[in-house]
């Protein structure tokens, strides 16, 4: 079964559309987050969840 960590973003409401792309493609890029979910509120602001799996090493000894 996978497991996955989670990180829960929030951005203002005069944040761009640009700079929201920005944050989540470093987050994407340097840290291996995947979107799993966004939300984006009628007055501006947006709720963003990030998931990247979670890896457990087996001992081999």
């Amino acid at each position: 079964m996978l497991e996955y960590s989670y990180l829960d973003l929030y951005l203002p409401r005069g944040t761009t559309r640009e700079t929201a792309r920005r944050v989540l493609t470093e987050h994407a890029e340097y840290g291996h987050w995947e979107l799993d979910r966004l939300r984006l509120y009628p007055d501006g602001r947006r709720y963003v969840r990030l998931r990247r799996k979670v890896l457990r090493v087996a001992s081999t000894l």
